[in-house]
């Protein structure tokens, strides 16, 4: 065995497996590798770095005890108007736009900062609640949502017969 048979881009058959491209251009490789670390690394928390569709994702928190189920939502920089809430079948919707800018003037200096963003959260709930008595209250940035269950009513079991052949 030579040197030469050694090397894998050289072999002509049932040779190392390599995808063309990465060893024909490799700082095409290596450009395809660092923007998926990008992508991987902002994905992770939420940030789209360069553009995106001005989305942006809430934390959220849902709890629940043996009367209720409570949602929170971080919701910093929002008024009460810009938020809606909707439940139907069990399913709490929590839709929102963000507007903000903040404009600092000085001797010298112009500086102007804008965020916008919507967002649209569709949770299922863990138990069955009462639409009606469902209560929500917006503090400081903070939407908190109290929404009571509905009493269990025992259930009586039905037997089904099985038929044979």
């Amino acid at each position: 065995m030579t040197l030469y048979s050694l090397v894998p881009c050289r072999r002509k058959s049932h040779g190392v497996a390599t995808r063309r491209g990465e060893w024909e251009y490799p700082f095409w490789a290596l450009r395809q590798q660092t923007n998926r670390l990008f992508e991987d690394f902002f994905n992770g928390f939420g940030m789209e770095p360069f553009g995106g569709d001005g989305k942006f994702n809430p934390d959220m928190n849902v709890t629940e005890d043996d009367k209720n189920v409570y949602v929170s939502a971080e919701l910093a920089g929002m008024d009460t108007e810009d938020i809606e809430l909707s439940l139907s079948d069990n399913v709490l919707t929590i839709k929102g736009e963000k507007k903000g800018e903040k404009e600092h003037k000085d001797k010298g200096y112009h500086h102007i900062e804008r965020s916008y963003g919507t967002f649209e959260r569709i949770l299922n709930l863990p138990a069955e609640v009462d639409e009606v008595k469902a209560e929500a209250k917006f503090e400081k940035g903070v939407l908190k949502i109290a929404l009571p269950k509905k009493a269990l009513e025992e259930r009586k079991a039905k037997r089904i017969a099985i038929k044979g052949s």
